[in-house]
């Protein structure tokens, strides 16, 4: 016997009812995870049972056609969606299947396919993650693994495992599987930060401290859901909605209750905001991006952000919609502050990728303006502006891979290591240089689009003090960036010679001009995107307009 609590949308709050019938399941519409799911499965007993030499080719084969398999399937759902309606939700409600869902989740198989092409990337033999993971770093037992040719093959079902998370985060209908989306997203990707082939030690404090403070967040994450369902009597969100719009469960119809959704509220969103790596919740942002392979940095810059910013958009408009009045000044401070104080603080930065960290948390502000606006346009903004920045920032870390400090050396982090990059390597300073004027928002870019849209959103919503703060904080942003051109293309080298450049093999170069290629047709003819990022609500009563006039399914 199950028991089970009714979660059909639009119903009153109803007592859990016992039931001896299974669940009814949509495989196909959970097809594209559970692909994922099945290589990264098959991912794991190949590194079981397949031979050593053949097994990199089995995995890379396993990984980029489980990711290509899902999004394929992904795109079939989207059009066969009814047109009009915001979507269906499946699994007693759980996971819930809709096009703002569907958008989210192809952009991020999109972005995961690249990134493993990033990954799979081989520079003179070697890649970037270290031979042996489990060797102690500088031993004679990594010597021996270094000398010997051995591979961490075990990146790509990490990778996998990673992706099937991202994918359920967006699409989680209630809080117990926003919380396992977030477990199964994080777990590896605290892995994959600690097997750097390099600064092996720097690597392994990376991912102690992203451990350590995701731990942190994810109890945090956990007591608001404990709150939340306090006041709501159930987790999912459509049931959330409905007590929001009640005044709490039964037992609060007086009215008491608000003090226990507030405390929910803002202990749920220090757990999502921690993953978008807003301001206060950065900071573990810059030394995990600085530590981690360079491949698996561009992972998570752009798949992770996505898949975070999109679980923050459903619970924030569907489980709080109703209260809206209340979280959105807490947004409000979140925005300023992480527009402010990262655009300062990245102008003292000389690092390239703490550079592009503290970017990413800026990002993280502009992004935020749009969920302020709380309605259909901040979302169809805030879904443009992350699928732009995931091209965008992905390409930019590629280019990070091939600058070294010398022939065979590591990557060249220090920005006056990059000087005179323009004279020796032009089509790549050439590259990085669209990249970082898409950041600053520079017209003819996704960048410059991407602004447009979530400034729009929140002006047309009244956050027109944001706008200001948010156009501020880009032309402070724009002057490291142009720094950065200004370095390249205008200074003398800082050694004789110029920067090292490691040829771009098929698969960086691959990664290269689809960023580039993205970054510009985005921001040229962004319209066919822009107009079917959310349905027009088809007819019927208006109730039933109001349900699907953010996008979202309840």
């Amino acid at each position: 016997m199950i028991s089970a609590t009714q979660a059909v949308p639009g119903a009153a709050l109803a007592a859990p009812v016992i039931t001896d019938s299974p669940p009814a399941i949509d495989y196909w519409l959970l097809a594209p995870m559970l692909v994922v799911f099945a290589a990264g499965v098959l991912a794991v007993l190949a590194e079981a049972f397949v031979p050593r030499p053949r097994r990199r080719p089995v995995q890379l084969l396993l990984a980029l056609g489980g990711v290509l398999a899902a999004f394929v399937l992904t795109l079939a759902q989207a059009f066969t969606l009814p047109e009009g309606e915001a979507g269906t939700t499946l699994a007693l409600g759980a996971v819930a299947v809709d096009r703002p869902a569907l958008f989210l989740q192809g952009t991020i198989l999109v972005l995961a396919f690249i990134s493993l092409l990033l990954i799979a990337e081989r520079h003179g033999g070697e890649d970037a993650f270290a031979a042996q993971a489990a060797a102690v770093p500088g031993s004679e037992e990594e010597r021996e693994h270094v000398l010997a040719g051995s591979e961490h093959t075990e990146v790509y079902p990490l990778v996998l495992f990673a992706v099937l998370g991202m994918l359920l985060f967006p699409a989680a209908n209630d809080f117990l599987t926003l919380f396992v989306a977030l477990e199964v997203m994080s777990l590896p990707l605290y892995l994959l930060c600690g097997i750097a082939r390099r600064r092996r030690l720097f690597s392994q404090e990376a991912a102690v401290k992203y451990f350590l403070l995701g731990a942190f967040s994810s109890a945090f994450f956990l007591f608001g859901i404990a709150l939340v369902y306090g006041y709501a009597g159930s987790v999912n969100f459509a049931r959330v909605d409905e007590a929001v719009q009640a005044g709490g469960a039964e037992i609060f119809q007086g009215g008491n209750g608000e003090p226990l959704l507030l405390l929910g509220i803002g202990l749920v969103a220090v757990g999502l905001l921690f993953k978008v790596g807003a301001v206060p919740f950065h900071n573990w942002k810059p030394d995990v991006y600085q530590g981690a392979p360079t491949p698996i940095t561009a992972l998570m810059a752009s798949c992770t952000l996505v898949a975070a910013f999109g679980a923050l958009l459903r619970v924030f408009f569907t489980a709080f919609g109703g209260s809206v009045e209340s979280w959105r000044p807490m947004l409000w401070v979140v925005a300023i502050l992480t527009m402010v104080v990262a655009a300062i603080v990245a102008v003292t930065q000389r690092d390239i990728k703490r550079l592009l960290a503290y970017s990413s948390v800026v990002h993280a502000g502009f992004v935020l303006t749009a969920v302020v606006a709380a309605d259909s346009a901040g979302l169809a903004g805030a879904m443009f502006y992350l699928a732009a920045y995931g091209f965008t920032t992905i390409g930019a870390f590629a280019v990070v891979t091939l600058v070294r400090t010398h022939e065979s050396g590591a990557e060249a982090g220090d920005l006056e290591q990059w000087a005179g990059l323009g004279r020796t390597s032009p089509l790549l300073a050439g590259a990085l240089s669209l990249f970082l004027l898409a950041f600053a928002g520079i017209p003819l870019t996704s960048g410059f689009i991407g602004k447009f849209a979530v400034f729009e959103a929140a002006l047309a919503a009244g956050a027109a003090p944001l706008v200001v703060v948010g156009v501020l904080s880009s032309a402070v942003t724009a002057f490291f960036y142009v720094r950065i051109i200004v370095l390249m293309y205008f200074s003398e080298p800082a050694e004789k010679g110029g920067p090292r450049v490691v040829p771009a093999g098929l698969l960086t170069g691959s990664v290269i001009s689809i960023g580039v290629a993205a970054t510009f047709l985005l921001g040229v003819y962004p319209t066919p995107v822009l107009d079917h990022l959310i349905p027009a609500p088809g007819g019927g009563t208006d109730a039933e307009v109001a349900a699907t006039a953010d996008g979202f399914t309840r």
